[in-house]
């Protein structure tokens, strides 16, 4: 096919003019504003963005038409980074990224990759985001078209930025091979065919290729689509140079028609794609270590519950080894593979994930033989080089799947060579051993062996050693093994004063800008073991300079550092669970002669306040919400936790909280709420409950993120949290309750109405009582759907006060139909006769709640009124007693409750008239000007009304 020939140039042409008016035919306008609908074309908005994606197609037709085309000189050399931009934008919409697709877009964006410029390569990675956000037959074409061996190599760029987007196209395509499709493919089966040129494979559309002379020879199916490959048609073969006809040519498919891919084949294949990578020379540390990040978020099950770890086992089986490769490689020595600082331990926390991803002992073994088979490889038959691999490769398990760490230190020679190589006179083998020494000591058992025969090495290397880098290591490994009693006052390690003077030289060389981030980390993790002595906490949060530095480090880009700032942050603020012994069992223990753990004096809640106050003074909420906004596999679960556990500590004191808020910690706690460990999420919750309630919820969660609090705080209502966890997630659900209509519908969507009812019943009275209020707070909808300003504020804002609402209404938004109501007006249930008995109970703030949630119903189901009677036979007494509270409040939601009734139904009026509640309401209509007294009068001038009583002469 000559691309040269004027008989193709036209059919170009054609192509584009027809592609033209189909598209404008296509479009239609919509009443229901500028949103894409399904098979009715674009609409304005997209309509819009479609003239710089035909400008740019233009330019595509420029590079095989020749630069001396005069479609080249039409187009007056238009910016093409422009266009590439602005199919990024196109791409966002579900529309766009269709129509992209459809107009052989896929291949446009391989042609911009191909160039290597920068610009063009983040703008297609950017755009092919978009064609494969949730669309899983889109991702399997496109890793089709453009191969996934193609795709994963440029992770591997030197360029950080493209290699980051490359990283996000991959996590991309992960998530629509795995989750499947969730918009739906919107456009006609047929409309997506493979066509072909001397250039390549592209995406067509059927009726174009036929008004060309192309015709369908055959169809397969692809997942979600529809395939078709083109024969020349006889009658409309395009023309040689000769006038003779160029002859038919069969147009096949891409692949072999057998080779039929479904999205669990193109899973494995982009797995183990980036498995490859890992190991290839040539790659960038920065893209190593976006992989590792990859196949962190995507091998390891989402949760226990899923049965399902075949993922997992076929990623050990191929691909461990290689992980080890990455985990045992140096960073400095030429030959090796390229890493960075957080290479070793992106592979530590992967081999974490996969290990405890495992389900039996089988498996584990299985993970176990490979690890130490692949250390012996390298311990046995490679001399001195082959020990540092595998020491280093022992120190990635220990940091990782400690387990595995733990039983590869038990191989003949392992121990023996860390210790040997200590005493090295080479800097770099110093520095593995020592760290492997480090590591070692995190096993009780091990640690205690290590005091007794490594400490004077490590006092030595401390000592003599010219280099920083090895003094500082031998400085946290005595820091690691002076700490072996945690938080025990009554087991030290070394003398007295021993570990303050390790903490001042760990506090001096973090303040030491000279040194690198990488050896000041160090520092930071001694400081990590020694803070468990509440002595050196007291000398650390004095040390305003040492905070700054911390603080300064933990936005560093050695991400591996984190862990250690918040381990150092959770002893600083003693938020790692403690809980007192019971007396009695103390002195059984010494009775019997046993240890008992002793609390240091300077562990006292005074001692705690105080330094938690001189945190939030260095600055400490601000470092931790950038350390939460980290997008890195080292911000890992357990190092969420000890975040969720500071700022639990921190919002402890009421007068502190409004800190917290000013510097962005509610806004930090969201995430850490919903994701995590089991203990972080609870944690963060709690901490997100204590802000609600003491902060205005507005004001605190500015905008939607108000409506992500709701989920964590139903979490606390579970069972198997603490009462206080549930007292203090009922105060902040009313508080949100009380807002908008919205929040009232997202708790109720989030199922928290059967939880706040069971509390309902609690024995603990401040439970009780703040479930009720939460309850009242979710039955204030009103029956009528009325837009802002349709109805009286006022008296509406009166009506939501008898609920004891902790903020007014908001009017910007209509009220919706109501659903809690319902559950009171249902037959069969005792929910009214429990709010008409809580109502007449001696604690007054439960009788306001009940009282009030009482009167808000009667006010919006007057059918309620007929069946108070009819749940107990003290209904009577108990209205007679809150109108005779010297509580005005209480008088007023009585007052409330009996006008309702009374209004409701004559037959109710006559039996409340009949009662001494006429004396009662005579009386209290004679008092003040009250909100309680004018419903008095309310009352008595309704039964007027209805002829049961008569005015005095008077006119009282």
């Amino acid at each position: 096919m000559q691309l040269a020939h004027g008989a193709w140039r036209g059919a170009l042409r054609a192509w584009g003019f027809s592609m033209d008016q189909r598209r404008r035919s296509g479009v239609r306008r919509v009443p229901c504003g500028p949103g894409p609908v399904p098979g009715a074309g674009c609409t304005e908005v997209t309509e819009a963005l479609f003239q710089p994606l035909r400008l740019c197609w233009g330019l595509v037709y420029s590079s095989i038409l020749g630069e001396g085309s005069s479609l080249y000189l039409q187009r007056k050399k238009l910016n093409f980074k422009e266009a590439s931009q602005n199919l990024v934008v196109l791409a966002r919409e579900d529309a766009g990224a269709e129509k992209i697709f459809r107009s052989n877009g896929v291949q446009l964006l391989q042609r911009l990759l191909d160039t290597g410029e920068t610009d063009l390569m983040l703008a297609a990675l950017r755009t092919l985001v978009g064609i494969c956000s949730e669309h899983q037959s889109r991702t399997v074409a496109t890793l089709s078209i453009l191969g996934t061996r193609r795709v994963v190599s440029i992770l591997g760029v030197e360029n950080q930025a493209v290699s980051l987007a490359a990283c996000h196209l991959l996590q991309v395509m992960f998530d629509a091979l795995k989750e499947g499709v969730k918009k739906g493919f919107r456009g006609k089966e047929g409309a997506i065919i493979v066509g072909t040129c001397e250039r390549g494979w592209g995406l067509l559309d059927v009726t174009v290729m036929e008004g060309v002379g192309l015709a369908a020879a055959g169809r397969w199916e692809l997942g979600l689509v529809t395939w078709f490959y083109f024969r020349w048609s006889a009658a409309k073969l395009p023309q040689g140079k000769d006038g003779a006809q160029s002859g038919a040519r069969d147009a096949g498919p891409p692949f072999p028609v057998s080779s039929r891919r479904d999205p669990a084949r193109e899973l494995k294949v982009l797995i183990s794609n980036l498995l490859d990578l890992l190991t290839e020379v040539g790659v960038s540390g920065q893209g190593r270590d976006n992989a590792l990040t990859l196949l962190i978020k995507v091998v390891p099950r989402k949760s226990p519950k899923d049965p399902n770890n075949s993922l997992t086992l076929w990623v050990i089986d191929q691909g461990l080894k290689k992980i080890l490769e990455v985990g045992g490689s140096l960073q400095d020595p030429p030959g090796e593979l390229t890493v960075t600082a957080n290479s070793r331990m992106s592979s530590s926390i992967l081999l974490s994930k996969l290990f405890d991803d495992l389900k039996c002992d089988a498996e584990r073994e299985n993970f176990h033989q490979l690890c130490e088979n692949y250390i012996k490889s390298w311990f046995e038959g490679h001399g001195l080089a082959g020990k540092l691999r595998a020491i280093q490769t022992v120190s990635c398990l220990l940091q990782g799947p400690c387990d595995a760490g733990n039983r590869a230190l038990e191989l003949s020679g392992v121990m023996e060579s860390v210790i040997a190589l200590c005493a090295s006179e080479q800097e770099e083998e110093q520095l593995v051993a020592v760290e492997a020494l480090i590591h070692a000591a995190g096993k009780a058992k091990r640690a205690s062996f290590i005091t007794a025969n490594g400490v004077s090495l490590l006092k030595d290397l401390y000592k003599r050693s010219e280099k920083d880098s090895i003094r500082i290591r031998a400085l946290v490994g005595l820091c690691k093994l002076g700490s072996a009693g945690g938080t025990d006052f009554s087991m030290k390690q070394f003398a007295e004063g021993s570990t303050l003077k390790l903490a001042k030289q760990c506090r001096k060389w973090l303040c030491n800008d000279q040194i690198d981030a990488g050896t000041r980390r160090w520092a930071v993790e001694g400081l990590a073991y020694l803070t468990f002595d509440a002595d050196v906490k007291e000398e650390f949060v004095e040390d305003a300079a040492a905070l700054k530095a911390l603080f300064q480090l933990s936005r560093s880009e050695d991400r591996s550092v984190l862990f250690a700032v918040a381990s150092a942050l959770v002893n600083c603020t003693n938020s790692y669970d403690f809980e007192e012994p019971d007396p009695k069992m103390v002195e059984l223990a010494k009775y019997a002669k046993q240890h008992v753990p002793e609390q240091h004096p300077k562990d006292k809640p005074s001692f705690v306040r105080a330094r938690v106050k001189k945190l939030l003074a260095a600055g400490v909420v601000s470092a931790m919400v950038c350390m939460v906004k980290t997008e890195s596999p080292v911000l890992t679960n357990s190092c969420r936790e000890l975040l969720s556990r500071v700022f639990l500590a921190l919002v402890e004191d009421v007068e502190d909280r409004g800190t917290v808020v000013a510097q962005g910690g509610g806004r930090a706690l969201i995430p850490l709420a919903l994701e995590g460990t089991d203990v972080g999420q609870t944690k963060a919750a709690q901490a997100l409950a204590k802000l609600t309630i003491t902060s205005n919820p507005e004001m605190t969660f500015p905008g939607e993120r108000i409506y992500e609090v709701v989920r964590p705080l139903v979490s606390l209502l579970h069972l198997n949290c603490s009462g206080l966890q549930n007292f203090e997630a009922l105060m902040a659900l009313t508080n949100l309750a009380g807002i908008s209509e919205r929040l009232r519908q997202k708790i109720l969507k989030e199922k928290a109405v059967p939880m706040v009812e069971g509390y309902m019943f609690e024995e603990h009275e401040m439970i009780r009582r703040a479930a009720t209020e939460c309850m009242c707070n979710l039955a204030m909808s009103k029956e009528v759907r009325v837009g802002p300003g349709a109805h009286d504020r006022r008296g509406c804002r009166d009506t939501c006060a008898l609920a004891g609402l902790c903020t007014p209404l908001t009017w910007s938004t209509p009220h919706i139909w109501p659903q809690v109501q319902d559950l009171f007006e249902a037959q069969g249930n005792d929910r009214l006769k429990l709010l008409v008995l809580y109502s007449g109970e001696e604690d007054e703030l439960l009788q306001r709640a009940a009282a009030g949630g009482l009167a808000m119903l009667t006010s919006i189901r007057p059918a309620l009124c007929s069946r108070i009677p009819q749940v107990t036979t003290h209904w009577l007494e108990i209205l007679q007693a809150l109108l005779l509270s010297p509580n005005q409040e209480l008088q007023h939601r009585g007052a409330v409750v009996v006008l309702n009734m009374v209004e409701a139904s004559r037959e109710i009026a006559s039996t409340l008239m009949e009662s001494e509640m006429m004396e009662i309401l005579s009386v209290l209509a004679k008092g003040d000007q009250s909100p309680g007294s004018r419903a008095a009068a309310a009352c008595l001038d309704k039964a007027v009304d209805y002829g049961l009583i008569q005015p005095n002469q008077d006119g009282e």
